[in-house]
């Protein structure tokens, strides 16, 4: 004979103070966990958003990111003119060599300095990231030390507004514009001219190269070709393709959410114990009635594990919908591929909150276990005794 669930739900609201200290002791810890995990998946998802598959990013052979990549201008120039790369409207190939430089600025709120990515672009580059849109101000004029910077980063570092101006070693630059790169790993990074970075910053390399084929045919004949050439030691990839593979920032955020859920979750099994077994001591008399009308052991230690359950449940609910005001929000970290600021958005996801209501119902069942068991075996005698 099993208990009814109205049972378990009045003592729930009866006993209403330990089951507000549960709920909230709970939420806190699903809503930790949800946040680490949202934080991840912003990350992963802005890089996944970037690039286009019409696109072929080309690297150094063994580079891990375009941050450690060198291309030389001989290597820029005998791929220009390959035939598999496809021409825009006045006849030029749509390739751009990207010059990638860090710079270390100040934040806007004075909190420190942290940094950025800087990004030199070739003319071809804007046309072939049309993801990028400006939405204040204009392009960078070539030679004039013009840079665009993305409108997240604008709001996070000082003299990135419009006609704002910032130092890098003994060159000034000046904001003419800002751009909105739709979530993506591109709001993260500062654009000008890529030769004039190369002179301004004293490079003689290039970081990586922007092509796109004329068709599949192409791409896959290029990405075949560069693989076989042992003289130029380059790689391509789809860029899309690239991107989403450049997670690895998400990762540690990841472990780290891990870790303090794990933390957390044992300071939450105890602390849902400590209430169990309170309420154990206090339903004793009500223990032993329910033993002598005829309910059997296993019957008590499942309705005592429906009940931790359900004021688990409870707080995984409170958790999850509280870390539902942080969904959108943008933030910044360190990206370790690169070591920059990485702009992205917490991104909460209806099975994210699946995994914090299953985790909090396994918090409940783990810490009402060893209580229910407890309970269950109370001499009856000694149960219909107490005070």
């Amino acid at each position: 004979m099993a208990l009814p669930i109205k049972y378990n739900v009045r003592n729930v609201f009866v006993r209403w103070r330990s089951t507000v200290a549960t709920i909230l002791g709970v939420a806190l810890v699903v809503g930790v966990y949800v946040l680490m995990q949202a934080m991840a998946a912003g990350i992963e998802k802005s890089s996944a958003n970037t690039g286009s598959p019409d696109n072929l990013l080309v690297v150094r052979r063994g580079s891990t990111a375009e941050s450690s990549s060198i291309i030389s201008r001989d290597q820029v120039s005998t791929l220009r003119y390959s035939p598999e790369i496809a021409r825009n409207a006045a006849g030029e190939p749509l390739l751009s060599a990207d010059v990638l430089v860090l710079l270390n600025q100040p934040r806007r709120d004075g909190a420190g300095e942290a940094n950025v990515l800087l990004r030199g672009i070739s003319p071809a580059g804007r046309e072939m990231r049309a993801q990028v849109q400006l939405v204040e101000g204009r392009w960078f004029d070539r030679g004039k030390r013009e840079v665009v910077v993305s409108r997240r980063l604008a709001a996070r570092f000082a003299g990135f507004e419009i006609q704002g101006e910032f130092r890098s070693g003994p060159a000034t630059f000046r904001v003419v514009g800002h751009v909105d790169a739709g979530q993506s790993a591109f709001d993260s990074e500062i654009w000008m001219d890529a030769d004039e970075a190369r002179a301004l910053f004293d490079r003689e390399q290039y970081s990586s190269l922007l092509v796109r084929p004329v068709d599949v045919n192409a791409a896959t004949n290029l990405i075949r070709r560069l693989e076989s050439d042992k003289r130029l030691q380059l790689i391509a990839r789809v860029e899309s393709a690239y991107y989403a593979e450049q997670t690895g920032t998400a990762t540690p955020i990841k472990w780290l959410g891990n870790f303090l859920a794990v933390a957390m979750s044992i300071g939450a099994v105890f602390a849902a114990m400590n209430t169990m077994y309170a309420a154990v001591g206090a339903r004793t008399r009500e223990i032993g009635t329910l033993r002598v009308l005829g309910f059997r052991r296993r019957t008590v230690v499942l309705s005592f594990l429906i009940e931790g359950a359900l004021l688990a449940a409870l707080g995984g609910a409170l958790g999850c919908g509280l870390s539902l005001f942080m969904n959108g929000y943008a933030v910044g970290t360190l990206n370790f591929a690169t070591f920059s600021e990485t702009v992205f958005q917490f991104r909460i996801t209806p099975a994210l909150m699946l995994k914090g209501m299953v985790f909090s119902v396994a918090v409940g069942v783990l810490g009402t276990l060893l209580p229910a068991i407890r309970a269950s075996r109370l001499p009856v005698i000694s149960a219909l005794k107490a005070v």
